[in-house]
């Protein structure tokens, strides 16, 4: 289960130029459900979820992981959990410059250090799964915006990762691709993960395989369903 406790998110803290990205935030997830967080653009939605899988700090609050608090870890011990706990497909891709696409869904499993084989087999099979196994030799950079969008999300599948954070997963994805996706959040979620995404999409929003739609504005949560 994870938790926030009175989380607040402050940039540029005590600057004329301030904002509070998050405010004063109380939100838990339960294991082995699917939440979207919904809301208008500036709601905060992907300031939570960098929280949540440890890519950020929250400025006040707490975040636990089974009661467990991780806002205060060490980076080093933080690290080492983001990298065991969360699969992460963020709308901007973060895909590293130079390198293949294969190249950039295997990266994150290096510190795993996992056999080869094993990890070239499981890398292949969610490229074909999304479309994208003809292009893994192609740099990043050669990808159009879709593939760059498949590769993001094979890329946050990699390590089989206990919870997948997912920030507009389907932004750039026709119908068929979406639905492939919804596909594999349902088999995630049969096998016991969690998931967390955030989404404009009514496609997301009304699938089945959706537990729990959270709505944001202005930092706060105004509606749980």
């Amino acid at each position: 289960m994870i938790e926030l406790q009175g989380v607040s998110k402050i940039y540029r803290q005590g600057r004329s130029n301030e904002i509070a990205a998050v405010c004063d935030l109380d939100l838990t997830l339960q294991d082995n459900r699917v939440t979207v967080l919904k809301g208008p653009s500036g709601s905060g939605k992907t300031t939570v979820l960098t929280i949540i899988g440890c890519l950020a700090r929250p400025t006040q609050g707490r975040v636990l992981l089974d009661g467990e608090i991780l806002s205060g870890l060490p980076e080093k011990f933080l690290a080492e959990v983001r990298r065991r706990t969360f699969g992460f497909a963020f709308q901007r891709f973060n895909l590293i410059a130079g390198l293949t696409a294969f190249e950039n869904i295997v990266l994150p499993a290096y510190p795993l250090a996992p056999r080869f084989d094993t990890l070239k087999a499981r890398a292949l099979e969610l490229a074909e799964t999304f479309g994208v196994a003809h292009r893994l030799d192609l740099n990043v950079d050669d990808l159009s915006g879709g593939e760059m969008q498949r590769v993001a999300v094979a890329r946050a599948l990699i390590n089989d990762p206990r919870v997948v954070i997912a920030d507009e997963p389907t932004a750039n994805l026709d119908s068929e691709r979406a639905a492939q996706f919804l596909d594999i959040v349902a088999t995630l979620k049969a096998r016991g993960k969690t998931v967390l995404m955030t989404s404009h999409d009514p496609r997301i929003w009304s699938a089945n395989v959706v537990d729990r739609v959270v709505e944001m504005a202005d930092g706060r949560i105004v509606e749980a369903a």
